[in-house]
């Protein structure tokens, strides 16, 4: 029988218990945006920052619903979250699908569904999903990540399914995202050789293309430092991870011998290939470490071979990825974020306009909406993607570090949220949210100032857009409602 005097009591116990410091921080967030959007899209003739008709007035809207709709999700019973979280998240990926066929083409990509005068992006809303999903996989009955390899294959079964959907869509950016679920992962207790292969991976791939037109014993220059990287790489893993350190002096010795010769032959005008040499010198350390294998017979000098070994696969496909399966624009965008090429009037015209806005501002900026760049209207997409430029120019230094503390003082607080969780269900899912916002922020930013190639992805809070603002708002506020109830399992 329903009890209306049960059901007041424990929502009045939700907005006693609630985080209300992130709610603040929230607000802060979102209202800064909107303020943001408002100084890169002013127009004199048009000055009013609520109208609907202005991006600020029409992010104001989206915010008193974002307002509404983390109010609804508190008053939420918290069971609804765990018990239907692999309902939510089908639900998701049917979306995806639907968005597949249905959306129309805008700039390329299929992402966006046109609901009348509304569009929205249901890979937005897809992160909440997964993160339900995969907090609901972890909470299961002993469930241990290291257990066995099907739990491994079902977590990545959960976080590649709206990767590849949205891959699908033409979306990378979006896609990425996603990626940052691995740190969730890792903190379950994945190992942390798998977040080696991925560094070393950019790393790779980075130094390769970079520096593929400069020639260094007869090879291109990245090539030989790739090599040279994978050398340094077996040695540093025979010593501190397979602390096999008689095997450490000699493959490092081999190493260094070979080099020797090589620049010995070199100053005496022969001529050594240099693919013939480095694929020569491992190809002898792996047949060393393969004998010492089969003495041994240990899991670190396996692991130490396969990562050689994937490593010079990996390599050798550089190449062939980058030219035959990026799209020519986005090869593009990598070359100009490298340095390769500068592009200023094409793929670089953005991010160099947004660098000149930001260092225009200096320490403490030009003063609100004062910013030429932003007025002139110089760096396409401000009010969206770009939004930070503007924030840089208008605002400078000190407000810029003041928004990267606000954001930083978020993420802190998301993490200890997580710590704080009774139950693996909102531990997992906190860790999730804050892997988001954490890789949101780093690419974001690292976009507008040219540390990393344009790839579209949104600043939490303060991009315009609804899609992003709700798709956060509910990672945001289903956490806080999860954490409000976590005195039930205390007792």
């Amino acid at each position: 029988m329903f009890n209306p005097t049960v059901r007041a009591d424990k929502n009045s116990s939700v907005f006693k218990y609630v985080d209300w410091f992130t709610i603040i921080l929230y607000i802060v967030l979102v209202l800064a945006g909107m303020v943001s959007i408002y100084a890169a899209s002013y127009d004199f003739d048009h000055a009013n920052m609520l109208s609907f008709a202005e991006f600020s007035g029409k992010q104001f809207r989206w915010i008193a619903l974002s307002l509404v709709l983390g109010l609804v999700i508190l008053l939420i019973d918290v069971r609804v979250f765990e018990n239907y979280a692999y309902v939510i998240y089908v639900g998701l990926l049917m979306l995806l699908v639907v968005t597949i066929f249905v959306a129309p083409d805008i700039k390329g990509s299929h992402s966006w569904l046109v609901l009348g005068p509304v569009s929205l992006q249901p890979a937005e809303f897809g992160k909440f999903a997964t993160a339900l999903c995969l907090a609901k996989l972890f909470s299961g009955y002993n469930f241990v990540l290291n257990a066995s390899k099907k739990n491994y294959l079902l977590a990545l079964l959960i976080i590649f399914s709206p990767i590849l959907l949205i891959l699908a869509q033409n979306e990378t950016g979006s896609a990425l995202v996603y990626m940052s679920l691995f740190f969730v992962l890792y903190r379950e207790g994945m190992s942390g050789l798998i977040l080696l292969a991925a560094l070393c991976a950019v790393i790779f791939f980075v130094v390769e293309v970079k520096f593929a037109d400069t020639l260094l014993l007869g090879i291109p220059m990245g090539q030989s430092v790739v090599f040279i990287l994978i050398m340094l790489l077996m040695v540093a893993m025979l010593a501190l991870y397979c602390r096999h350190f008689e095997a450490t002096r000699n493959v490092a010795l081999w190493f260094a011998g070979t080099g020797a010769i090589v620049a010995i032959l070199s100053l005496l005008g022969v001529n050594v290939p240099g693919t013939l040499y480095f694929s020569l010198a491992i190809g002898v350390a792996l047949v060393y470490c393969l004998l010492l294998l089969l003495k041994l017979r240990t899991r670190q000098l396996l692991i130490t071979i396969g990562a050689a070994v994937a490593s010079l696969i990996f390599l050798f496909s550089v190449n062939i990825v980058f030219t035959s399966v990026l799209q020519p624009h986005q090869q593009l965008r990598i070359r100009v974020a490298l340095g390769i090429e500068e592009d200023l009037r094409g793929a670089g015209y953005n991010v160099n306009q947004s660098k000149i806005a930001i260092g225009s501002g200096g320490m403490l900026g030009k003063g609100f909406l004062n910013g030429t760049q932003t007025k002139l209207k110089y760096v396409p997409e401000q009010h969206t993607d770009f939004i930070f430029c503007t924030i840089g120019e208008e605002e400078g230094f000190v407000g810029s570090a003041a928004v990267l503390v606000l954001f930083l003082i978020l993420i802190l607080r998301i993490i200890s949220l997580a710590e704080r969780q009774p139950t693996a269900f909102g531990r997992v899912y906190a860790y999730c949210v804050a892997s988001y916002f954490i890789f949101h922020l780093c690419i974001n930013i690292g976009m507008v100032i040219g540390l990393c190639p344009v790839i579209g992805i949104p600043l939490p809070f303060f991009s315009y857009g609804g899609s992003s603002l709700w798709g956060f708002t509910f990672l945001l506020f289903i956490l806080l409602r999860i954490d409000a109830s976590r005195r039930e399992h205390s007792f």
